[in-house]
Order: C-alpha cells, then sequence, then structure tokens
C-alpha cells in the first residue's frame, strides 16, 4: 500500500509539473504572441534604418550556454554626441513595427536602437519570457554602452515593453532617463482592470511585469506617457505607475490619442516634457 500510494504521489506530481508546464508555455505565447509578423506602415518607415546583430551566450536556467543573436534597427543622430535611446516594443509585432515611434524619437534628437527579443522577427528563436527578455534587453544595453560610451543613454518601453524598461532601469545604475507609453504596474492589474478582473488567475501567473513594485528603483527621471482614451491598458494603471516612482518625474495624458497612436498625437507634448524633465530637444 505504501508503494502504491507513493507511485500514485510521483504520477500525480508528474502531471502537476507537466499542468504546471503547460500553463506556463500557454501564458507566454498568449501574452508576448510572439512571431515574425509585422505591420505594413511599419515595414516601410523601417526602410534605411542600418540592421543590427547582438550576439551573446545566454546564462539563463532555460538555456544556459547557447548562443543567442538579437535582430536590431539603428537610426543614427549625425552628431557622435547625440544622446542614444534603447527601444523596447511590445507584443505581437516584430520591431519593424515600432519603426514611425523609433523615426518620432529621432526627430526628438535620439539615436535610436529597436531590438527584437528572442522569438520575435529574425532574432533567435525561442519563446519568450520575461526573464528571457530581461537577459535580451541587459545584453542590448551592454551593446549600446560599448559602442557609445560617451554618449547620454535612455531607455523607451511602449505597453508590454514598459514592463521591460523599468525592470532594466531599475537593474542598471547608468541610464540617464527613462520613457514609459501606455504602460502598467503589473500584467496581474491589467487582467483586473478588464471585464475579466473578477476571475481567480493570481495563482496561476508566471510572467508578473510587476513594473509597480521596481518603479521606485529607478534612480533616473521617468516620463510617463498615456493616451487618454487608451482601451487596451488603462489610463489609470499609467497613472499608478507614475505615483509609485521618485521625483524627478512627469505624467504627460495624450487627449484624443488611443493606445496605438499616442506618439502621433502627442509629440508636441512629448517636446515639452523632453525640454522639461531631460533638459534637451529642439
Amino acid at each position: 500500500m505504501r508503494r502504491a500510494f507513493l507511485i500514485t504521489s510521483l504520477l500525480a506530481a508528474g502531471l502537476l509539473l507537466a499542468g504546471c508546464a503547460i500553463v506556463d508555455h500557454e501564458q507566454r505565447r498568449w501574452i508576448f504572441m510572439p512571431g515574425e509578423r509585422s505591420w505594413a506602415p511599419g515595414v516601410a518607415a523601417a526602410v534605411g534604418m542600418e540592421d543590427v546583430w547582438i550576439d551573446y551566450v545566454s546564462q539563463h536556467p532555460e538555456q544556459p550556454g547557447e548562443a543567442v543573436r538579437l535582430h536590431g534597427l539603428w537610426l543614427p543622430q549625425p552628431a557622435p554626441d547625440a544622446p542614444v535611446i534603447l527601444f523596447l516594443h511590445g507584443v505581437r509585432w516584430d520591431v519593424r513595427a515600432s519603426a514611425p515611434r523609433m523615426r518620432q524619437l529621432h526627430r526628438l534628437g535620439f539615436s535610436v536602437l529597436g531590438i527584437d527579443y528572442r522569438g520575435f522577427g529574425r532574432s533567435s528563436a525561442a519563446m519568450p519570457s520575461e526573464t528571457l527578455v530581461a537577459e535580451d534587453v541587459r545584453a542590448a544595453w551592454q551593446w549600446l554602452a560599448q559602442a557609445h560610451p560617451q554618449a547620454r543613454r535612455f531607455l523607451f518601453g511602449h505597453s508590454l515593453g514598459g514592463a521591460v524598461a523599468v525592470r532594466l532601469a531599475a537593474e542598471v545604475p547608468d541610464e540617464a532617463g527613462l520613457i514609459v507609453e501606455g504602460g502598467f504596474t503589473s500584467a496581474l492589474d491589467v487582467v483586473r482592470s478588464t471585464r475579466w478582473g473578477w476571475l481567480p488567475i493570481a495563482p496561476l501567473m508566471t510572467q508578473h511585469f510587476d513594473a509597480g513594485s521596481r518603479v521606485a528603483e529607478v534612480g533616473s527621471p521617468l516620463l510617463v506617457v498615456h493616451a487618454a482614451g487608451d482601451t487596451m491598458i488603462d489610463p489609470a494603471l499609467g497613472r499608478a505607475l507614475y505615483e509609485r516612482a521618485l521625483p524627478p518625474k512627469r505624467f504627460v495624458l495624450i487627449e484624443g490619442a488611443v493606445h496605438e497612436n499616442a506618439d502621433v498625437m502627442g509629440e508636441p507634448a512629448y517636446r515639452e516634457a523632453l525640454r522639461a524633465l531631460f533638459g534637451f530637444g529642439d
């Protein structure tokens, strides 16, 4: 009987672990929606940008010792001392879809590097996760430091990329500033802000993106931008992220904008905020 109980317990544990692995995999697939898809206007805007390849060896427990190659797009300024910014995109589309936003940041005075995480675009194949992406963006940040050691380096994150950017800014000591557009406090808070918020999913979540608990550790000025008409990420979540940050900081609500076009609708507000918070801009 004892042996039968032991065998039954081991089988149950195995099934539980297998179930947890399935939940984790499907959660990652659902959150990131990775692939090579892009957005036609973004593909057009990416024409003329330089391809960048960032190679490193993963130390992540999922892929220890594995060679990783990240693809990026680089849009430099003519002036060698121009500030540089690492652009971190959100879900579903590859980095080319973010080319219009990258060009806007270029108009605002930055040299811009946008990257694809593993599983997106032409970067190494993998199912992205919160921790794999964190390793990818750290590698991209180190690439920028080596390529432009004298430049002021900034971080920009859009949507899910905002949580990724907050984590990186909280972990590194050398960013000059952080910009988050369409961001949130945590993945759980996003779910709770929807009509499905009553579901008891917290114990099942493996991808937390808990920017709200990290943002107070950011040691540089923070600009939070949110579209007033954002139906994907409640503007209240962007405001809550801002409230948890330490000064200097600034919150800009773009009236008449939605999640996808706050960059276009808010360009004048961006310019004014950059002057006030970071001390530059034309």
